[in-house]
């Protein structure tokens, strides 16, 4: 905006200096280019019903593609549950044996056995492995709550991002249209021979550096609005508008209230979490190898013809011996209480990493937050009484038109700044609601977008 400031006072200033050139061309040549301004200020009207920030998120909770790969993997860890803890297949086996090698098909006199075996794992097995999966499926539960929480966050500033850049083509329309009152000045005096031809040639200058800077803010404009498709699952370059107003809370929450708060709500410290809990579960299934699994076998055995029972069964009990195999097991257990440690570690280093991040969204959210409050509270009341003194003065004969021109721009860059600072505290916000895990309470009002009446006064200047 100091950019077009300097402009602005440029077309201004060329009302005071002498005649020199074709007045009547390089007139035309300034018409000409007020022309160009006017007519890439031709904003076209918004296809599609403009969107909150409600119905952004919920959008992106719905139709992100990368939080619904996230839930198909939750489906899938959800889907190992069940056989977990399930019981191996049983099996059916049948022996023949017995039968005479000078007549192998007399089956009369083989001994037939059918039998049926199942494997059972020691008392606690199954369900320290069902805890084992249930743990992972809480871990990619996790990750999908983190996901939802980073895409929020993105959406919150693309949003605040998009509706700066809307604010900021309302605030230059204004200097667009304050600088064509201006252009317009500057050709009437030139025609009359008051003002010289580089002057005026400055002043093409100006209006064509504010068509630049238009162009640059709808480049703004069409990334923020590519980035907020992209998050909504939609293709980058649909149509899309947003509605809003800035809510800054008036208080922003204390360090220890929000590291308290993330213990309980930050994905990535639950994951962290589920995973010391996985580890203990494997340290105790490990442990649980010193118990014995059994092997039960039933069967029936059918005898060959003239043996005194020709119908009979079997029953057969195995267990392992786990003792005898006690240095594997040993190591098991080791290896296991080692990754438990591993895992207690990485829980306070999660934990460490997700203060620091508190720490530092805070501090940026504090100073953001004082910016807003200067501007607001400060800066924006000093601007508007400058600027009603000012067109006062004007009115009065008591001042020029370079310095209305000067307290008018000072007035649309200390509202544009605002808009600035309003939309980095949100994007300040989002990050520390993503650091935190959990939305932060707003009690405060919200503020207005709208353009201050005094910033739109109708200048006229009179020639002299």
């Amino acid at each position: 905006m100091k950019a077009l400031h300097l402009c602005i006072c440029l077309i201004a200033f060329s009302g005071a200096r002498g005649f020199a050139g074709d007045p009547v061309a390089n007139a035309d040549s300034l018409s000409d280019v007020a022309g160009l301004l006017a007519r890439e200020h031709r904003h076209s009207r918004p296809s599609t019903p403009p969107m909150s920030l409600a119905e952004l998120e919920a959008a992106a909770l719905a139709n992100n593609p990368e939080i619904r790969v996230a839930m198909r993997r939750v489906a899938i860890a959800e889907t190992r549950v069940r056989s977990a803890g399930s019981l191996s297949d049983p099996e059916f086996m049948y022996r023949g044996w017995g039968t005479p090698l000078a007549k192998p098909w007399d089956l009369n006199q083989t001994q037939h056995m059918f039998m049926f075996n199942e494997s059972l794992p020691g008392p606690g097995k199954r369900a320290l492995r069902t805890q084992l999966v249930s743990e992972e499926v809480k871990q990619v539960k996790a990750g999908l709550e983190a996901k939802k929480r980073d895409v929020t966050a993105q959406v919150r500033k693309a949003f605040y991002d998009l509706l700066r850049n809307q604010d900021e083509l309302l605030l230059h329309d204004e200097q667009a249209s304050l600088a064509r009152q201006s252009s317009e000045s500057a050709r009437i005096k030139y025609v009359v021979g008051r003002v010289p031809q580089q002057d005026v040639l400055k002043a093409q200058i100006a209006l064509t550096k504010l068509v630049e800077h238009l162009v640059m803010l709808e480049q703004d404009g069409d990334l923020a609005r590519a980035r907020l498709n992209t998050l909504l699952g939609r293709d980058p370059g649909s149509p899309l508008e947003v509605q809003g107003q800035y809510s800054p809370p008036q208080k922003l929450p204390a360090l220890l209230d929000l590291e308290k708060n993330a213990l309980e709500n930050r994905p990535e410290l639950a994951m962290s979490s589920s995973g010391v809990r996985q580890g203990e579960a494997r340290t105790k299934l490990a442990e649980k190898a010193y118990t014995p699994d059994y092997n039960l076998s039933a069967g029936y055995m059918l005898m060959p013809d003239g043996a005194r029972y020709r119908n009979t069964y079997m029953a057969e009990l195995a267990v392992t011996l786990p003792w005898l195999n006690r240095a594997r097991h040993d190591a098991e257990i080791a290896e296991a209480q080692a990754d438990l440690s591993a895992d207690r570690a990485e829980y306070d280093n999660q934990r460490a990493l997700v203060f620091e991040e508190i720490q530092e969204a805070l501090i940026r959210a504090q100073s953001a937050k004082r910016l807003v409050d200067l501007y607001s509270q400060t800066l924006r009341p000093q601007a508007q009484a400058t600027l009603k003194s000012t067109v006062a003065a004007y009115e009065a004969d008591r001042t020029d038109f370079l310095n209305l021109l000067d307290s008018q721009n000072t007035t649309l860059e200390v509202e544009l700044d605002y808009y600035r600072a309003a939309s980095e505290l949100e994007s300040r916000i989002a990050d520390l609601e993503r650091a935190v895990g959990a939305p932060l309470t707003r009690d405060g009002q919200e503020s207005n977008t709208t353009v201050p009446q005094a910033s739109l006064l109708q200048i006229t200047p009179e020639v002299r």
